[in-house]
């Protein structure tokens, strides 16, 4: 019985090589494309960063398939950091908290700012960083202007 199994596997080896077809160079057919030799090795992200143009194509059904993705978790908060710039309750604490979320704001017009209450204290807090690596590159600039300035894990507002 072993004999015969044997021989079978050993038979039926060559016959299963020999009924594949095997692909040559010659039997592919190759869609001539043009290839722009500046963006070899880029990554499109980095392309629309720098500002050069570029064309994304994509199915109506993908992108009709983003947009509701993102429309539906627009509100979903997600763990994160930010950077925690002022916090304080003395009585000028008011003032003082919007002096700084607006000039953040001016300095920084694509980083939120979030100034909130949370009896006693006012906070001006900055950023949604999904990683502390994130964070800690504005971090490094706030530090400068703002010596009291530390980082915290928070949710955070779905990126746009």
């Amino acid at each position: 019985m072993r004999r015969l199994l044997t021989f079978i596997i050993l038979a039926l080896i060559p016959a299963a090589l020999l009924a594949q077809e095997y692909v040559t160079p010659d039997s592919l057919e190759v869609a001539s494309t043009t290839v722009d030799s500046t963006l070899v090795g880029k990554d499109v992200i980095s392309v629309i960063k720098s500002g050069g143009t570029s064309r994304i194509n994509q199915s109506a059904t993908l992108k009709a398939a983003l947009s509701r993705y993102i429309s539906a978790n627009a509100s979903a908060a997600r763990p994160g950091y930010r950077i925690r710039v002022f916090y304080d309750n003395q009585q000028s604490s008011r003032g003082v908290s919007d002096a700084i979320a607006k000039s953040i704001s001016e300095a920084y017009p694509d980083i939120r700012v979030y100034r909130t209450f949370e009896n006693p204290n006012f906070k001006v807090t900055v950023g949604d960083f999904r990683t502390k690596d994130e964070a800690i590159k504005v971090f490094t600039e706030l530090k400068a202007t703002y010596p009291g300035a530390f980082l915290i894990r928070d949710n955070i507002n779905f990126p746009n």
